[in-house]
């Protein structure tokens, strides 16, 4: 007997932003297809906690306030069918910095077409420019779906 070919490792990048949450579906989809496995990251990033740019900040909480965020971003997109293949990961600092170094070794890097921040006029927002530009894979952006944002029912 052979051993089996470890699962195809599909990252996508999950900010919040509709566009996010449609990478998120698509990276979803696609593993299903190909047997995959999504590592699901969220990147945050503390402001100084020091010096002239502003009040000291505690990291702690902007811990918890990312681990919050992320976990209603999940939810918004799964409600309670969230796939058993789907590992997701917490990480501090810069979104496109994360998630090149995520695609290292990945079959697929997703991500959105543009995020949170940004210019409303840009065909591409800077992060999913920059992983296009510097991943270790192939990267798919996707642009926002016509799809409700949320699965809540009201």
């Amino acid at each position: 007997m052979q051993p089996s070919e470890p699962r195809r490792r599909v990252v996508v990048g999950v900010d919040g932003s509709p566009s996010s949450y449609a990478a998120l579906r698509w990276a979803v989809d696609y593993a299903r297809l190909v047997d995959g496995q999504v590592e699901a990251i969220h990147a945050w990033d503390t402001p100084s906690s020091a010096g002239w740019t502003g009040p000291a900040i505690d990291p702690d909480f902007d811990l918890q306030q990312a681990r919050e965020r992320f976990t209603e971003e999940l939810r918004d997109v799964f409600g309670d069918d969230r796939p058993a293949f789907l590992e997701t990961y917490l990480v501090e600092g810069d979104p496109s910095e994360v998630l090149i170094r995520a695609s290292e070794g990945a079959a697929l890097l997703v991500v959105g077409s543009r995020g949170r921040g940004g210019f409303a006029r840009a065909m591409l927002g800077s992060v999913s420019q920059r992983c296009a530009q510097h991943a270790a894979c192939p990267v798919v952006v996707v642009r926002q779906d016509h799809r409700p944002e949320s699965r809540k029912k009201s």
